[in-house]
Protein backbone atom coordinates (compact mmCIF):
# COMPACT_ATOMS: atom_id res chain seq x y z
CA UNK A 1 0.00 0.00 0.00
CA UNK A 2 1.18 3.50 -1.38
CA UNK A 3 2.21 5.48 1.31
CA UNK A 4 0.38 8.86 1.84
CA UNK A 5 2.33 12.24 0.92
CA UNK A 6 3.17 14.21 3.54
CA UNK A 7 1.51 17.56 3.44
CA UNK A 8 5.20 19.11 4.42
CA UNK A 9 6.51 17.46 1.70
CA UNK A 10 8.18 19.67 -1.02
CA UNK A 11 6.21 18.31 -3.85
CA UNK A 12 3.29 19.34 -1.94
CA UNK A 13 4.53 22.77 -0.97
CA UNK A 14 5.20 23.23 -4.28
CA UNK A 15 1.30 22.60 -6.10
CA UNK A 16 0.21 24.49 -3.36
CA UNK A 17 2.07 27.50 -4.08
CA UNK A 18 1.09 27.05 -8.25
CA UNK A 19 -2.69 26.99 -7.32
CA UNK A 20 -2.42 30.42 -5.20
CA UNK A 21 -1.07 32.32 -8.03
CA UNK A 22 -3.25 30.72 -9.93
CA UNK A 23 -6.16 32.02 -7.57
CA UNK A 24 -4.81 35.24 -7.31
CA UNK A 25 -4.61 35.80 -10.96
CA UNK A 26 -0.92 36.08 -10.97
CA UNK A 27 1.17 36.24 -13.79
CA UNK A 28 4.31 35.50 -12.09
CA UNK A 29 7.29 33.17 -13.07
CA UNK A 30 5.40 29.88 -11.10
CA UNK A 31 2.68 30.27 -13.19
CA UNK A 32 2.69 27.70 -16.71
CA UNK A 33 2.88 29.88 -20.09
CA UNK A 34 -0.77 28.04 -20.73
CA UNK A 35 -1.81 29.08 -18.01
CA UNK A 36 -1.10 32.40 -17.86
CA UNK A 37 -2.66 33.23 -20.85
CA UNK A 38 -6.01 32.02 -19.63
CA UNK A 39 -5.85 33.94 -16.83
CA UNK A 40 -4.89 36.86 -18.86
CA UNK A 41 -7.97 36.63 -21.09
CA UNK A 42 -9.86 36.31 -17.77
CA UNK A 43 -8.75 39.30 -16.35
CA UNK A 44 -9.21 41.15 -19.74
CA UNK A 45 -12.59 40.23 -20.45
CA UNK A 46 -13.11 41.51 -16.76
CA UNK A 47 -11.86 44.82 -16.92
CA UNK A 48 -13.58 45.33 -20.32
CA UNK A 49 -17.53 44.97 -18.77
CA UNK A 50 -18.75 44.84 -23.59
CA UNK A 51 -16.86 42.23 -25.31
CA UNK A 52 -17.66 42.71 -28.71
CA UNK A 53 -16.80 39.74 -31.01
CA UNK A 54 -14.41 40.42 -33.79
CA UNK A 55 -16.57 40.56 -37.63
CA UNK A 56 -15.22 39.11 -40.22
CA UNK A 57 -15.55 41.34 -43.49
CA UNK A 58 -15.52 39.89 -47.48
CA UNK A 59 -13.09 40.94 -49.28
CA UNK A 60 -15.27 43.73 -51.28
CA UNK A 61 -16.16 44.94 -48.18
CA UNK A 62 -12.61 44.81 -46.87
CA UNK A 63 -11.77 46.86 -49.65
CA UNK A 64 -15.08 49.43 -49.56
CA UNK A 65 -13.50 50.58 -45.63
CA UNK A 66 -10.32 50.53 -46.91
CA UNK A 67 -9.42 54.36 -46.43
CA UNK A 68 -7.29 54.65 -49.78
CA UNK A 69 -10.32 53.19 -51.62
CA UNK A 70 -11.67 55.85 -54.17
CA UNK A 71 -14.87 56.35 -52.74
CA UNK A 72 -13.27 57.13 -49.29
CA UNK A 73 -10.71 59.31 -50.56
CA UNK A 74 -13.01 61.29 -52.33
CA UNK A 75 -15.27 61.30 -48.87
CA UNK A 76 -11.96 62.00 -46.58
CA UNK A 77 -11.08 64.97 -49.43
CA UNK A 78 -14.59 66.34 -49.12
CA UNK A 79 -14.92 66.00 -45.74
CA UNK A 80 -11.05 68.12 -45.33
CA UNK A 81 -13.00 70.94 -46.88
CA UNK A 82 -15.34 71.87 -44.69
CA UNK A 83 -18.34 73.81 -45.82
CA UNK A 84 -16.84 77.56 -44.53
CA UNK A 85 -20.13 78.92 -45.99
CA UNK A 86 -23.04 78.08 -47.78
CA UNK A 87 -23.46 78.72 -51.84
CA UNK A 88 -25.12 81.80 -53.11
CA UNK A 89 -26.39 80.83 -56.50
CA UNK A 90 -27.33 84.98 -56.67
CA UNK A 91 -24.02 86.01 -56.59
CA UNK A 92 -22.21 86.43 -59.60
CA UNK A 93 -18.48 85.23 -59.19
CA UNK A 94 -20.01 81.75 -57.20
CA UNK A 95 -22.18 80.55 -60.31
CA UNK A 96 -19.49 81.78 -62.73
CA UNK A 97 -17.34 78.93 -60.50
CA UNK A 98 -19.53 76.74 -60.25
CA UNK A 99 -20.59 76.52 -64.31
CA UNK A 100 -16.84 76.86 -64.60
CA UNK A 101 -16.31 73.53 -62.71
CA UNK A 102 -18.61 71.03 -65.00
CA UNK A 103 -17.57 73.28 -68.11
CA UNK A 104 -16.45 70.10 -70.65
CA UNK A 105 -13.66 72.33 -71.88
CA UNK A 106 -12.12 72.85 -68.15
CA UNK A 107 -9.59 70.32 -67.54
CA UNK A 108 -9.42 68.60 -64.49
CA UNK A 109 -6.93 68.62 -61.61
CA UNK A 110 -6.12 65.01 -61.54
CA UNK A 111 -7.51 62.61 -64.02
CA UNK A 112 -9.15 59.34 -62.34
CA UNK A 113 -10.42 55.86 -62.98
CA UNK A 114 -8.35 55.97 -65.75
CA UNK A 115 -5.11 54.87 -64.08
CA UNK A 116 -4.82 51.47 -65.52
CA UNK A 117 -4.83 52.72 -68.88
CA UNK A 118 -2.35 55.75 -68.40
CA UNK A 119 0.13 53.13 -66.70
CA UNK A 120 0.20 51.28 -70.08
CA UNK A 121 0.39 53.89 -71.86
CA UNK A 122 3.31 55.31 -70.02
CA UNK A 123 5.59 51.72 -69.27
CA UNK A 124 4.86 51.38 -73.30
CA UNK A 125 7.00 54.95 -73.55
CA UNK A 126 9.21 54.19 -71.33
CA UNK A 127 10.88 51.26 -72.78
CA UNK A 128 10.83 52.77 -76.11
CA UNK A 129 12.58 55.54 -75.00
CA UNK A 130 14.82 53.35 -72.82
CA UNK A 131 15.71 51.47 -75.60
CA UNK A 132 15.92 54.22 -78.11
CA UNK A 133 13.65 51.79 -80.34
CA UNK A 134 10.12 52.87 -82.38
CA UNK A 135 7.10 51.96 -81.90
CA UNK A 136 3.45 52.38 -82.41
CA UNK A 137 0.22 52.32 -79.93
CA UNK A 138 -3.45 52.74 -80.80
CA UNK A 139 -5.79 54.07 -78.21
CA UNK A 140 -9.72 53.63 -78.91
CA UNK A 141 -12.92 53.95 -77.09
CA UNK A 142 -16.44 55.45 -77.17
CA UNK A 143 -16.47 59.65 -77.57
CA UNK A 144 -16.64 61.38 -73.86
CA UNK A 145 -14.46 57.96 -72.38
CA UNK A 146 -11.07 60.18 -71.42
CA UNK A 147 -8.21 59.20 -74.08
CA UNK A 148 -7.55 62.95 -75.13
CA UNK A 149 -7.49 63.90 -71.54
CA UNK A 150 -5.17 60.93 -70.65
CA UNK A 151 -2.74 61.68 -73.40
CA UNK A 152 -2.11 64.52 -72.75
CA UNK A 153 -1.26 63.88 -69.14
CA UNK A 154 0.85 60.57 -69.82
CA UNK A 155 2.70 63.39 -72.36
CA UNK A 156 3.67 65.34 -69.27
CA UNK A 157 4.79 62.33 -67.61
CA UNK A 158 6.89 61.23 -70.24
CA UNK A 159 8.78 64.28 -70.18
CA UNK A 160 9.39 64.41 -66.43
CA UNK A 161 10.30 60.96 -66.29
CA UNK A 162 13.19 61.43 -69.05
CA UNK A 163 14.44 64.35 -66.99
CA UNK A 164 14.67 62.75 -63.83
CA UNK A 165 16.78 59.81 -65.58
CA UNK A 166 20.30 60.01 -66.24
CA UNK A 167 21.41 59.50 -69.73
CA UNK A 168 18.67 59.69 -71.15
CA UNK A 169 17.72 62.59 -73.84
CA UNK A 170 14.27 63.87 -73.21
CA UNK A 171 11.95 63.23 -76.36
CA UNK A 172 11.26 65.81 -78.25
CA UNK A 173 6.79 65.92 -78.36
CA UNK A 174 5.06 66.33 -80.96
CA UNK A 175 0.67 66.25 -80.46
CA UNK A 176 -1.55 67.34 -83.10
CA UNK A 177 -5.45 66.93 -83.84
CA UNK A 178 -5.62 65.13 -87.42
CA UNK A 179 -8.66 67.39 -88.60
CA UNK A 180 -6.66 70.79 -88.18
CA UNK A 181 -4.61 69.51 -91.02
CA UNK A 182 -5.11 71.16 -94.16
CA UNK A 183 -4.07 67.87 -96.39
CA UNK A 184 -3.79 64.84 -94.94
CA UNK A 185 -0.24 64.70 -95.90
CA UNK A 186 0.80 67.60 -93.57
CA UNK A 187 1.44 65.11 -91.36
CA UNK A 188 4.71 64.49 -92.64
CA UNK A 189 5.85 67.79 -93.27
CA UNK A 190 5.31 68.32 -89.18
CA UNK A 191 6.93 65.19 -88.42
CA UNK A 192 10.07 65.92 -90.63
CA UNK A 193 10.10 69.81 -89.67
CA UNK A 194 10.59 68.46 -85.74
CA UNK A 195 13.61 66.81 -87.04
CA UNK A 196 15.09 69.11 -89.41
CA UNK A 197 13.43 72.15 -88.30
CA UNK A 198 15.37 74.27 -90.70
CA UNK A 199 16.11 72.53 -93.87
CA UNK A 200 13.32 71.86 -96.59
CA UNK A 201 13.02 69.32 -98.41
CA UNK A 202 15.32 69.54 -101.61
CA UNK A 203 13.86 69.19 -105.33
CA UNK A 204 10.64 66.54 -106.00
CA UNK A 205 11.39 64.72 -102.71
CA UNK A 206 8.37 64.66 -100.80
CA UNK A 207 8.51 64.84 -96.90
CA UNK A 208 7.45 61.05 -96.65
CA UNK A 209 10.25 59.89 -98.62
CA UNK A 210 12.85 62.28 -96.99
CA UNK A 211 11.73 60.35 -93.89
CA UNK A 212 11.89 57.32 -94.86
CA UNK A 213 15.11 57.68 -96.56
CA UNK A 214 16.30 59.31 -92.70
CA UNK A 215 14.72 56.22 -91.15
CA UNK A 216 16.58 54.15 -93.25
CA UNK A 217 20.38 56.10 -92.38
CA UNK A 218 22.07 54.62 -89.22
CA UNK A 219 23.97 58.15 -89.03
CA UNK A 220 20.58 59.54 -88.22
CA UNK A 221 19.95 57.42 -85.37
CA UNK A 222 22.67 58.78 -82.55
CA UNK A 223 22.46 62.22 -84.23
CA UNK A 224 18.80 62.97 -83.41
CA UNK A 225 16.24 62.32 -79.96
CA UNK A 226 13.26 59.98 -80.09
CA UNK A 227 10.11 61.27 -80.72
CA UNK A 228 6.62 61.19 -79.22
CA UNK A 229 3.76 61.61 -81.83
CA UNK A 230 0.22 62.12 -80.76
CA UNK A 231 -1.88 62.02 -83.36
CA UNK A 232 -5.46 62.74 -81.80
CA UNK A 233 -9.04 62.22 -84.27
CA UNK A 234 -6.81 59.48 -86.27
CA UNK A 235 -9.44 58.55 -88.42
CA UNK A 236 -9.72 61.84 -89.94
CA UNK A 237 -6.33 60.09 -91.87
CA UNK A 238 -8.59 57.61 -93.60
CA UNK A 239 -8.69 58.13 -97.25
CA UNK A 240 -10.00 56.42 -99.71
CA UNK A 241 -6.41 54.20 -100.36
CA UNK A 242 -5.53 54.35 -96.90
CA UNK A 243 -2.25 55.42 -98.14
CA UNK A 244 -1.75 57.88 -95.56
CA UNK A 245 -2.77 56.20 -92.40
CA UNK A 246 -0.88 53.31 -93.43
CA UNK A 247 2.73 55.13 -94.49
CA UNK A 248 2.28 57.03 -91.02
CA UNK A 249 2.55 53.55 -89.25
CA UNK A 250 4.93 52.28 -91.19
CA UNK A 251 7.41 54.84 -90.31
CA UNK A 252 7.85 53.03 -86.86
CA UNK A 253 8.89 49.70 -88.58
CA UNK A 254 11.91 51.24 -90.39
CA UNK A 255 15.54 50.18 -88.86
CA UNK A 256 16.51 53.37 -88.04
CA UNK A 257 13.28 55.07 -87.01
CA UNK A 258 12.93 57.51 -84.07
CA UNK A 259 9.31 57.43 -83.73
CA UNK A 260 7.13 57.04 -81.12
CA UNK A 261 3.39 57.01 -82.48
CA UNK A 262 0.64 56.94 -80.48
CA UNK A 263 -2.92 57.45 -82.97
CA UNK A 264 -5.51 57.96 -80.75
CA UNK A 265 -9.95 57.66 -82.34
CA UNK A 266 -12.78 55.83 -81.41
CA UNK A 267 -12.74 53.36 -83.22
CA UNK A 268 -12.17 50.46 -82.02
CA UNK A 269 -11.54 48.01 -85.00
CA UNK A 270 -9.14 50.78 -87.09
CA UNK A 271 -6.35 48.92 -86.98
CA UNK A 272 -7.82 45.63 -88.03
CA UNK A 273 -9.56 47.03 -90.96
CA UNK A 274 -7.73 49.83 -92.15
CA UNK A 275 -4.33 48.56 -91.52
CA UNK A 276 -4.15 44.77 -92.58
CA UNK A 277 -0.69 44.59 -94.08
CA UNK A 278 1.05 45.79 -90.60
CA UNK A 279 -0.75 42.74 -89.01
CA UNK A 280 0.84 40.50 -92.11
CA UNK A 281 3.93 42.61 -91.32
CA UNK A 282 3.79 41.59 -87.31
CA UNK A 283 3.89 45.66 -86.88
CA UNK A 284 0.26 45.89 -85.81
CA UNK A 285 0.45 48.19 -83.32
CA UNK A 286 -0.35 47.60 -79.64
CA UNK A 287 -4.00 48.50 -78.38
CA UNK A 288 -5.05 50.30 -75.74
CA UNK A 289 -9.37 50.35 -75.24
CA UNK A 290 -10.95 52.92 -72.92
CA UNK A 291 -14.22 51.32 -71.94
CA UNK A 292 -17.53 53.75 -71.13
CA UNK A 293 -17.78 55.34 -67.85
CA UNK A 294 -19.95 53.16 -65.22
CA UNK A 295 -22.49 54.90 -63.14
CA UNK A 296 -19.71 54.52 -59.99
CA UNK A 297 -17.19 56.50 -62.42
CA UNK A 298 -19.02 58.81 -63.63
CA UNK A 299 -19.89 60.26 -60.28
CA UNK A 300 -16.62 59.71 -58.79
CA UNK A 301 -15.42 62.29 -61.19
CA UNK A 302 -17.93 64.61 -60.80
CA UNK A 303 -17.52 64.97 -57.11
CA UNK A 304 -13.31 64.87 -58.06
CA UNK A 305 -14.69 67.95 -59.94
CA UNK A 306 -16.63 69.41 -57.05
CA UNK A 307 -13.74 69.53 -54.77
CA UNK A 308 -12.46 72.68 -56.07
CA UNK A 309 -15.37 74.62 -54.85
CA UNK A 310 -15.35 75.41 -51.17
CA UNK A 311 -19.36 74.61 -50.57
CA UNK A 312 -21.90 72.04 -51.57
CA UNK A 313 -23.88 73.02 -54.71
CA UNK A 314 -25.31 69.45 -56.15
CA UNK A 315 -27.48 67.19 -54.02
CA UNK A 316 -25.86 63.79 -53.69
CA UNK A 317 -29.16 62.35 -54.97
CA UNK A 318 -28.65 64.09 -58.15
CA UNK A 319 -25.57 63.46 -58.78
CA UNK A 320 -26.41 59.83 -58.52
CA UNK A 321 -29.47 60.63 -60.52
CA UNK A 322 -27.31 61.84 -63.63
CA UNK A 323 -24.56 59.46 -62.99
CA UNK A 324 -27.09 56.32 -63.61
CA UNK A 325 -28.50 58.15 -66.25
CA UNK A 326 -25.78 58.83 -68.54
CA UNK A 327 -24.45 55.74 -67.89
CA UNK A 328 -27.07 54.10 -68.77
CA UNK A 329 -27.33 55.93 -72.30
CA UNK A 330 -23.28 56.51 -73.28
CA UNK A 331 -21.46 56.62 -70.64
CA UNK A 332 -20.02 59.86 -71.95
CA UNK A 333 -18.65 62.06 -69.60
CA UNK A 334 -19.13 65.12 -71.50
CA UNK A 335 -22.62 64.20 -71.55
CA UNK A 336 -22.68 64.17 -67.87
CA UNK A 337 -20.87 67.43 -67.33
CA UNK A 338 -23.67 69.05 -69.78
CA UNK A 339 -26.16 67.98 -68.03
CA UNK A 340 -24.95 69.22 -64.86
CA UNK A 341 -24.19 72.63 -66.57
CA UNK A 342 -27.91 72.16 -67.65
CA UNK A 343 -29.26 71.51 -63.91
CA UNK A 344 -27.11 74.66 -62.35
CA UNK A 345 -29.17 76.75 -65.62
CA UNK A 346 -32.29 75.40 -64.41
CA UNK A 347 -31.90 76.49 -60.47
CA UNK A 348 -30.69 79.96 -61.99
CA UNK A 349 -33.56 80.65 -64.20
CA UNK A 350 -35.76 79.34 -61.11
CA UNK A 351 -34.36 81.94 -58.80
CA UNK A 352 -34.53 84.24 -61.25
CA UNK A 353 -37.88 83.90 -61.55
CA UNK A 354 -38.66 83.56 -58.10
CA UNK A 355 -37.28 87.20 -57.53
CA UNK A 356 -39.89 88.56 -60.12
CA UNK A 357 -42.79 86.67 -58.68
CA UNK A 358 -44.84 88.70 -56.50
CA UNK A 359 -47.24 85.69 -54.78
CA UNK A 360 -45.08 84.56 -52.17
CA UNK A 361 -42.18 85.49 -50.15
CA UNK A 362 -39.37 84.04 -48.22
CA UNK A 363 -38.23 84.91 -44.79
CA UNK A 364 -35.20 86.77 -45.74
CA UNK A 365 -37.36 89.10 -47.81
CA UNK A 366 -36.77 86.64 -51.83
CA UNK A 367 -39.99 86.28 -53.21
CA UNK A 368 -40.22 82.60 -54.43
CA UNK A 369 -42.64 80.34 -56.90
CA UNK A 370 -44.83 78.13 -55.13
CA UNK A 371 -42.41 75.04 -56.63
CA UNK A 372 -39.64 76.35 -54.71
CA UNK A 373 -41.80 77.07 -51.60
CA UNK A 374 -42.39 73.56 -51.45
CA UNK A 375 -38.86 72.82 -51.70
CA UNK A 376 -38.45 75.04 -48.18
CA UNK A 377 -40.60 72.46 -46.86
CA UNK A 378 -38.65 69.55 -47.57
CA UNK A 379 -35.28 70.25 -47.61
CA UNK A 380 -33.07 71.83 -45.39
CA UNK A 381 -32.86 75.81 -45.26
CA UNK A 382 -28.71 75.12 -45.87
CA UNK A 383 -29.99 72.76 -49.28
CA UNK A 384 -32.47 74.96 -50.91
CA UNK A 385 -30.28 76.94 -52.83
CA UNK A 386 -28.22 73.32 -53.95
CA UNK A 387 -29.49 71.63 -57.27
CA UNK A 388 -32.01 69.10 -56.55
CA UNK A 389 -32.85 65.69 -58.18
CA UNK A 390 -36.18 67.43 -59.54
CA UNK A 391 -33.28 70.55 -61.32
CA UNK A 392 -31.37 67.11 -62.72
CA UNK A 393 -34.12 64.95 -63.75
CA UNK A 394 -35.47 68.19 -65.98
CA UNK A 395 -32.25 68.58 -67.32
CA UNK A 396 -31.66 65.02 -68.11
CA UNK A 397 -35.28 65.41 -69.94
CA UNK A 398 -33.81 68.17 -71.81
CA UNK A 399 -30.74 66.93 -73.09
CA UNK A 400 -31.89 62.93 -73.97
CA UNK A 401 -35.94 63.96 -74.09
CA UNK A 402 -36.40 64.83 -77.95
CA UNK A 403 -38.82 64.21 -80.75
CA UNK A 404 -36.75 61.12 -81.73
CA UNK A 405 -36.62 59.61 -78.35
CA UNK A 406 -40.44 59.64 -78.64
CA UNK A 407 -40.55 58.49 -82.02
CA UNK A 408 -38.22 55.50 -81.29
CA UNK A 409 -40.49 54.39 -78.38
CA UNK A 410 -43.60 54.52 -79.91
CA UNK A 411 -42.42 52.58 -83.11
CA UNK A 412 -43.43 48.56 -83.18
CA UNK A 413 -40.93 46.39 -81.90
CA UNK A 414 -39.41 44.44 -84.88
CA UNK A 415 -38.28 48.22 -85.74
CA UNK A 416 -36.88 48.82 -82.34
CA UNK A 417 -35.22 45.46 -82.60
CA UNK A 418 -33.64 46.88 -86.16
CA UNK A 419 -32.62 50.16 -84.29
CA UNK A 420 -30.79 47.96 -81.88
CA UNK A 421 -28.98 45.74 -83.77
CA UNK A 422 -27.99 48.88 -85.98
CA UNK A 423 -26.59 50.81 -82.69
CA UNK A 424 -24.60 47.12 -82.34
CA UNK A 425 -23.48 46.61 -85.27
CA UNK A 426 -21.99 50.68 -85.31
CA UNK A 427 -20.17 50.25 -82.45
CA UNK A 428 -16.95 49.59 -83.34
CA UNK A 429 -16.77 52.40 -85.52
CA UNK A 430 -18.20 51.31 -88.65
CA UNK A 431 -20.09 53.76 -90.22
CA UNK A 432 -22.06 51.80 -92.52
CA UNK A 433 -23.05 48.80 -94.07
CA UNK A 434 -25.58 46.79 -95.86
CA UNK A 435 -29.30 45.78 -95.56
CA UNK A 436 -28.09 42.16 -95.50
CA UNK A 437 -25.43 42.79 -93.40
CA UNK A 438 -27.70 44.41 -90.68
CA UNK A 439 -30.22 41.36 -91.54
CA UNK A 440 -27.72 38.97 -89.83
CA UNK A 441 -27.48 40.89 -86.61
CA UNK A 442 -31.30 41.62 -86.38
CA UNK A 443 -31.44 37.55 -86.29
CA UNK A 444 -29.26 37.07 -84.10
CA UNK A 445 -30.96 39.10 -81.55
CA UNK A 446 -34.37 37.91 -82.40
CA UNK A 447 -32.62 34.34 -81.31
CA UNK A 448 -31.10 35.44 -78.16
CA UNK A 449 -34.71 37.20 -77.63
CA UNK A 450 -36.84 33.24 -78.99
CA UNK A 451 -38.61 36.19 -80.99
CA UNK A 452 -39.37 34.71 -84.57
CA UNK A 453 -37.76 37.12 -87.04
CA UNK A 454 -39.38 38.43 -90.30
CA UNK A 455 -38.27 38.01 -93.71
CA UNK A 456 -35.57 39.67 -96.06
CA UNK A 457 -38.39 40.89 -98.04
CA UNK A 458 -39.98 42.49 -94.78
CA UNK A 459 -36.94 43.44 -93.09
CA UNK A 460 -36.47 45.22 -96.24
CA UNK A 461 -39.36 47.28 -96.17
CA UNK A 462 -39.29 48.24 -92.21
CA UNK A 463 -35.67 49.53 -93.24
CA UNK A 464 -37.41 52.12 -95.78
CA UNK A 465 -39.89 53.12 -93.31
CA UNK A 466 -37.59 53.75 -90.72
CA UNK A 467 -35.50 55.56 -93.93
CA UNK A 468 -38.77 57.62 -94.32
CA UNK A 469 -38.99 59.00 -90.47
CA UNK A 470 -35.96 59.86 -90.84
CA UNK A 471 -34.08 57.40 -88.30
CA UNK A 472 -32.27 55.75 -91.58
CA UNK A 473 -30.42 56.78 -94.65
CA UNK A 474 -30.97 53.93 -97.36
CA UNK A 475 -28.21 54.02 -100.48
CA UNK A 476 -29.47 53.40 -104.00
CA UNK A 477 -29.09 49.62 -105.27
CA UNK A 478 -30.92 47.19 -107.22
CA UNK A 479 -31.01 44.49 -104.95
CA UNK A 480 -32.10 45.74 -101.59
CA UNK A 481 -29.27 43.45 -99.69
CA UNK A 482 -26.73 45.60 -100.75
CA UNK A 483 -28.50 49.02 -100.21
CA UNK A 484 -26.21 50.87 -97.68
CA UNK A 485 -27.21 51.42 -94.29
CA UNK A 486 -26.30 54.98 -92.41
CA UNK A 487 -27.98 55.51 -89.07
CA UNK A 488 -28.84 59.40 -89.05
CA UNK A 489 -29.30 59.76 -85.73
CA UNK A 490 -27.33 59.72 -82.17
CA UNK A 491 -27.05 56.06 -80.97
CA UNK A 492 -27.08 57.31 -77.21
CA UNK A 493 -31.12 58.93 -78.02
CA UNK A 494 -31.71 54.88 -79.42
CA UNK A 495 -30.27 53.97 -76.27
CA UNK A 496 -31.84 56.03 -73.99
CA UNK A 497 -35.39 56.01 -75.98
CA UNK A 498 -35.13 51.82 -75.14
CA UNK A 499 -33.36 51.23 -71.96
CA UNK A 500 -36.61 51.07 -70.30
CA UNK A 501 -37.35 47.56 -71.69
CA UNK A 502 -34.83 44.56 -70.63
CA UNK A 503 -34.34 42.91 -74.15
CA UNK A 504 -32.71 45.81 -75.71
CA UNK A 505 -31.09 47.14 -72.15
CA UNK A 506 -29.61 43.41 -71.80
CA UNK A 507 -28.45 43.77 -75.68
CA UNK A 508 -26.73 46.98 -75.72
CA UNK A 509 -24.77 46.50 -72.81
Amino acid sequence: MPAIADRSSSPFKAMLAAKSCELAGSGGCCTPQKRRLRSDTALAAKESPVSTPMKLKSPRRRLDSSPSSPANRIKKDRSEKTLKKCWNPRDVEQMRAVKEAVHVSTAPSTVVCREDEQKRVLDFCKACVQQEKAGSLYVCGCPGTGKSLSMELVKQQVIDWAKMQEGLQSPEVLAMNCTSLANTSVIFSKILGMHQPKKKSIGSTSPLQHLQNLYSNKQAQSSSKMMLIIADELDYLITRDRAVLHDLFMLTTFPFSRCILIGIANSIDLADRFLPRLQSLNCKPMVVTFRAYSKDQILSILQERLLVLPYIVFHQQALELCARKVAAASGDMRKALSVCRSAVEILEAELRESASNTGLTSAEGDFVSPRTALAYEVFPSQENNTVRIDHMALALSKTFRSPIVDTIQSLPQHQQIILCSAVKYFRGGKKDTTVGELNKSYIDICKSALIPPVGILEFSSMCRVLNDQGLFKLGQSRDDKFKRVTLKVDGADISFALQGVRLFRNCLQ
